[in-house]
């Protein structure tokens, strides 16, 4: 073994001394608590080189699991570029979902399904479930098929069971029978959806004691990244892996966790402690991609947040620019502060893809967006319509996946008529009525009402035509690559001249089409199976190009494992950050300031920190008063560009009080009552709860109190002689 102060070893070389504690610790549990642009990548690479070079490790005996495929590609590249590709190539390594999706193929017939099952996208279960409430007899304005999903997405991460789901309300009870059928539906559909991946997983590896043994002799060690985003689904696979031969190798950091909303659990670092008492840590501090200055204000804003492990987080690149904190009138202003302030980043050296804009919410982006066509400023905007969601690319794809599964009933209704071929709602009803008295799927049903026709009219023509067509795709899909599959389906359906109408929409999405072809024929190898696995378990993340010279808008969800030169930090308001959902939690609001700690740490160079007085939001066009973050109030003048206190004087109003409103006149405040209630007091209120002053002011000889109500009651302007409220203790 290489002592930790010895860096003449080549995979040693350049590591940081916390870094090569890391890298070279002995075999057993270990967690690596990594700050951001600490080098995480670096060390899980350089951790499992280091495994098969100097502790003789098989790279057959790795499991390296990661969230994104991004992440993935790159600890593979790296790994490629240090021991070669056959060695990478040897151990799996990928995204969580793709692991799992691999595991089961193999495992198909334990669980009931065949190897070349189905994995439904999120169109797809939205297709499904919307099915599911039409049968049910629901009205799908009440029972949003997207709350149902989030729901049983929400069961199956905890591993709940249809018949085991907890009925406490009446909307339980519908989450429950709608939950049973819609797994009904996947099956039927020779499907699994995303959280079924890991749901079976890890119940395969909970019950089925042959396949728990076979893959914990297979993968002898563990390693995880981003442990802090991990479910309790993924906790499971991972214990139970990781039970007989202790390997568990995990690199998290408690202040980046901000997926609670997917099902993501930073507790599991608890667990951890918990089930591996012999457990190792590690503190990855030194920062290699930010200021001290940035540094210094992520730290003071994290520094709040409780049930943490405190790092101090330190960096060569002393000093920097200081944090630019504007307070903008409305959203509009704000907008145009960004917008000009990005074109003098630009005539000062940097180029557009230095610069990203985050915001909460994807609603505030259309007022910089508007700003940015204005001013001319080129942009990408992240989370738009996906590459894969796009109607043109999930048309060939449905062509495809039922060349691949005929029992597909989604992809069958999806291109049954396209392009148009004449077959009508009462064709397919007839259809769908001979699927439901065979049990099978709709093409099975469809082969058996054209054996029994004697006669063919026009839709009876069409359908036999569909019905051949894909016939002769299942038989060519062995025989020719995915590209000369997609080839194939594009010439029998026609559907170029399908859509290029001549339009300039009808271009694009012929280009799009043909970067799908693009893409294919990349990889002339691949097989049609994990081709249709890799397009379903891409992330919007995935499709960024690194190539596009732009400025990026993006959530700050989005934005974690991304870093820019510039970053702007929008709508930093109550309501927005932390947003006005988790302001009655206090476990939500610590997330909140999570989320913005991300924010602030994806920035190399310079931070700008933006507010407004007034915001157009919640869908009401009026603007409504703001008030400032409760997060900003723990910047330190220190790291700010203009101390708060000369800030104050210049604008002459107070941190929580905006600079535009009027002082009262010294000839009318001896005569004039005084104000019980100032801006940012938590009072509650008899009727409408806990809430939050945003403005109080004189209306008359009437105070008039403008306060902000949690649990979705809003903003209500209240007379304080009418509707006194009793002063909470502040935070």
């Amino acid at each position: 073994m290489v002592s930790m102060a010895d860096n003449t070893h080549p995979l040693l070389h350049g590591l940081n001394d916390q870094q090569r504690a890391a890298v070279t610790t002995s075999v057993g549990p270990a967690l690596v608590l990594a700050g951001p642009g600490s080098g995480k990548t670096r060390v899980l690479t350089h951790r499992i080189a280091w495994m098969l070079a100097e502790m003789h490790v098989s790279p057959w005996q790795i499991l390296a699991v990661t969230f994104t495929n991004k992440a993935a590609r790159e600890m593979n590249h790296r790994l490629g570029t240090m021991l070669g590709d056959a060695s990478a190539r040897a151990m799996m390594l990928g995204t969580f979902h793709a692991a799992c999706a691999r595991i089961l193929r193999r495992e198909a017939m334990r669980l009931g399904l065949s190897p070349d099952f189905l994995i439904f996208d999120t169109d797809d279960q939205l297709t499904v479930m919307k099915q599911v409430v039409a049968d049910m007899g629901l009205d799908d304005k009440r029972y949003r098929p997207h709350a149902l999903l989030n729901a049983i997405s929400s069961a199956k991460n905890e591993l709940i069971l249809p018949a085991d789901y907890p009925v406490r309300t009446y909307f339980d009870e519908i989450v429950a029978r709608a939950y049973a059928q819609y797994q009904q539906t996947l099956r039927k559909n020779d499907g699994l959806d995303f959280d079924d991946l890991l749901m079976e997983a890890a119940r395969m590896f909970q019950t089925d004691p042959e396949a728990v043994h076979q893959y914990r002799d297979r993968f002898q060690h563990i390693l995880v990244d981003e442990f802090q985003d991990t479910n309790i689904a993924q906790y499971v696979i991972l214990k139970q892996l990781a039970a007989d031969h202790r390997s568990l190798y995990v690199v998290a950091d408690e202040d980046q966790s901000i997926y609670s909303w997917r099902g993501a659990d930073y507790r599991n670092i608890l667990r951890l402690r918990q089930d591996f008492p012999e457990l190792v840590e590690f503190l990855l501090e030194e920062n290699y991609r930010s200021t001290q200055v940035i540094l210094d204000g992520a730290q003071a804003i994290i520094a709040q947040n409780a049930d943490r492990t405190p790092k101090h987080l330190f960096t060569e690149k002393k000093g920097g620019q200081p944090l630019t904190l504007h307070e903008a009138y409305d959203e509009q202003e704000e907008a145009d502060f960004v917008a000009k302030e990005t074109l003098r980043l630009l005539r000062s050296g940097h180029t557009h893809g230095d610069i990203a804009v985050m915001y909460r919410t994807n609603a505030q982006s259309r007022a910089l967006e508007e700003s940015f066509i204005r001013h001319n400023i080129p942009y990408r905007l992240i989370g738009a319509t996906r590459f894969y969601s796009r109607k043109e690319i999930k048309d060939v794809l449905g062509f495809v996946r039922l060349a691949h599964n005929p029992d597909d009933d989604v992809s069958f209704m999806r291109v049954v008529n396209v392009p148009p071929r004449g077959i009508g709602s009462r064709t397919l009803t007839n259809v769908a009525t001979e699927a439901q008295r065979l049990g099978s799927s709709l093409y099975r049903a469809l082969l058996s009402l054209l054996e029994c026709k004697s006669s063919a009219g026009r839709a009876e023509r069409a359908l036999s035509a569909f019905a051949t067509m894909v016939a002769q795709w299942i038989a060519l899909r062995q025989e020719v690559s995915v590209a000369g599959l997609i080839d194939r389906v594009l010439a029998d359906t026609d559907y170029e001249m399908f859509i290029r109408d001549g339009s300039d929409q009808g271009e694009s999405r012929w280009e799009n089409v043909l970067a799908l072809r693009a893409v294919v024929a990349e990889e002339p190898d691949v097989s049609l199976t994990d081709f249709l696995t890799d397009v379903a378990l891409v992330a919007d993340v995935d499709e960024l190009s690194e190539e596009v010279d732009a400025v990026t808008l993006l959530t700050l969800h989005s934005a974690k494992g991304l870093e820019y030169p510039v970053v702007f930090l929008t709508g930093l308001e109550e309501g927005l950050l932390p947003h006005s959902r988790s302001m009655e939690s206090p476990v939500e609001v610590a997330e909140e300031r999570r989320l913005l700690y991300v924010g602030m740490t994806r920035a190399e160079q310079r931070l700008y920190l933006t507010y407004a007085f007034r915001r157009s939001w919640r869908g009401f066009r009026d603007s409504e008063p703001s008030l400032p973050s409760r997060f900003l109030e723990d910047l330190p003048d220190s790291v700010l560009k203009q101390p708060r206190n000369q800030r104050r004087q210049a604008t002459k109003s107070s941190w929580a009080t905006p600079s535009w409103r009027a002082p009262s006149r010294k000839t009318e405040a001896p005569t004039r009552p005084e104000l019980q209630y100032r801006t940012g007091q938590r009072v509650m209120h008899a009727f409408y709860g806990e809430g939050m002053v945003l403005e109080s002011e004189l209306e008359g000889r009437q105070e008039m109190v403008t306060v902000l109500f949690g649990n979705g009651i809003g903003v209500k302007k209240l007379l304080s002689s009418m509707a006194p409220m009793e002063l909470l203790p502040q935070h």
